[in-house]
């Protein structure tokens, strides 16, 4: 089965089960002042929970967009050196608000995989709240006992309150639930050890593929826990990984998900998939983080220096230097892969194609933006790795990595990126310090918003003159953009400059620079100009 025909046969079989197929949420999120992004398939029903909003429809299926990079919910520093976390995912859900509960959960569960999708039933463990004597919990019974119509009882497993309780917050809706894991070694592997002894021990075969949550109880402040007047079902299927058990791939990429973006991305560099470990990692990095930055843009967050805008920035330029360090990506080359990605998810999500010009524009932008800056940031961070290298130094002075971020434009996660990468990390706290100096010398700092440096020349050498020359010819070698109280300034870099700063007790100089006949004037050479 391709993935459009499992997500169809997902909503195929609940729809026959007199569920409302709904549509996803926006994965940004504009009016939830607790959440940044849908991290999950019960956002968007979280008002019925809280008992807010009444239900429209009793019962609904959908396939959600999440995205989970912030909070408890992080998955970026693994995605792309393992085969099965992602920033962007599809969450499949059905969901009983006051109707069905536990046991038609269960059996459409297993009806589903085991009958529509065909999976060995073999294959499968089910694991059960254990209880928690802190909230004076029994063991799941009723969920056990409807498991012992599919499974032996070395197939249901107790799960402890971290893995089998859900909770949306410190007090709300919550209850125990019920995951469904799927064992993908090989018959020699599982004649070795049992799948019931790598159950929820994160090993990249033997996974969760379902979460079944019975919300029954209501945490009130102080943790007691008091029984809902309505008990409702919200279950959670990862979409990528259900393709990776159906298609019989050992990975989350090697699926139609992802595989003909991967492919549009060899093409692209002229690199290959599976033939390198370094490589390898940047393809499955940029494959995913693709999905993110084109959704994102779609539910109107474009990247900035702010908010949710800044975690997409951010998502994007570890994008283009992965590209740029490991696929030899020098130009822009992210965009190009959004034509993959609409064959794969267009029809299901129909607003990445309105929507593929001003995606393919704002990625562009970003790209060609960044790639200057990363070029010089890349190479001043190389030689200060190989002058702590040369004297077996393991971490990097917190000063130097502010001034690559302060100066140079070059961000402190990328620097931690590269630098992990070269066994060295950064001093935290003198990088903290250094940041903390820079705030205090700018006045009401949360009133400025500072662009990225845009390097217009590659000259690194800057020539003060003004002691012999009153003017010259020279040229920007970069500038950036400063809003600061609603008014807009540019820091600008020149080769020569004949304008001496505020110093020693000096007021700057003040004059003008000249270009086709326009003149702009320079009134504050220390704080309006570099």
């Amino acid at each position: 089965m391709t993935s459009q025909q499992i997500r169809q046969a997902f909503f195929d079989f609940f729809e026959s089960k007199k569920h409302n197929i709904v549509a996803s949420a926006p994965m940004v999120l504009k009016t939830d002042p607790t959440l940044m992004f849908t991290n999950a398939g019960m956002n968007q029903f979280k008002d019925i929970f809280l008992g807010n909003s009444p239900a429209k429809k009793p019962r609904v299926a959908d396939s959600q967009k999440c995205l989970r990079v912030s909070g408890k919910h992080n998955d970026l520093e693994e995605v792309g050196h393992d085969t099965y976390h992602h920033t962007m995912f599809e969450m499949l859900g059905n969901w009983s608000f006051g109707d069905y509960f536990k046991a038609e959960a269960i059996n459409w569960a297993w009806e589903f995989l085991t009958d529509t999708l065909k999976i060995d039933p073999s294959k499968l463990y089910a694991t059960v709240f254990e209880g928690s004597k802190e909230d004076g919990t029994a063991l799941d019974e009723e969920a056990k006992k409807l498991w012992q119509n599919f499974l032996p009882d070395d197939r249901i497993l107790n799960g402890n309150k971290k893995d089998n309780f859900w909770e949306m917050g410190e007090t709300g809706p919550c209850g125990p639930c019920s995951e469904i894991h799927i064992d993908l070694r090989s018959d020699e592997e599982i004649a070795k050890l049992p799948g019931r002894d790598l159950v929820n021990q994160d090993h990249p075969l033997v996974i969760e593929i379902w979460n079944l949550v019975f919300i029954q109880f209501n945490r009130k402040k102080g943790g007691k826990l008091e029984p809902l007047p309505e008990k409702h079902i919200d279950t959670g299927m990862g979409f990528e990984r259900l393709a990776m058990v159906v298609q019989g791939t050992k990975s989350n990429y090697d699926t139609d998900v992802f595989m003909p973006i991967i492919n549009a991305l060899e093409k692209i560099t002229n690199c290959t998939y599976k033939k390198d470990e370094k490589t390898d990692i940047a393809i499955r990095v940029i494959a995913d983080h693709i999905r993110t930055i084109a959704f994102s843009i779609t539910d109107g967050q474009l990247p900035s220096n702010t908010g949710a805008g800044y975690v997409i920035r951010r998502i994007l330029r570890r994008a283009v230097r992965y590209g740029y360090t490991f696929l030899g990506a020098k130009e822009p080359f992210i965009h190009q892969l959004l034509p993959a990605l609409i064959s794969v998810m267009g029809k299901q999500y129909p607003e990445l194609l309105t929507q593929k010009d001003i995606i393919k524009k704002v990625i562009f932008e970003e790209e060609n933006s960044f790639l200057r800056t990363l070029e010089t940031g890349i190479k001043l961070l190389n030689k200060v790795i190989s002058s702590a290298q040369a004297e077996k130094k393991e971490e990097i002075d917190g000063k130097t990595v502010f001034i690559l971020y302060d100066t140079y434009g070059f961000p402190y996660d990328l620097t931690d990126l590269i630098l992990h990468e070269n066994n060295l990390k950064i001093d935290k706290t003198g990088y903290d310090k250094a940041m903390l100096e820079q705030k205090t010398r700018s006045q009401d700092a949360a009133s400025t918003d500072t662009d990225d440096w845009t390097e217009l020349i590659d000259d690194k050498v800057q020539e003060f003159i003004g002691y012999d020359y009153l003017e010259t010819q020279l040229q920007i070698t970069r500038y950036r953009k400063i809003t600061e109280k609603k008014k807009t300034f540019f820091h600008l870099i020149f080769n020569f400059t004949p304008f001496y700063a505020e110093s020693g007790g000096q007021v700057g100089d003040t004059g003008y620079i000249e270009a086709n006949g326009e003149k702009i004037y320079i009134l504050d050479t220390q704080k309006n100009t570099m």
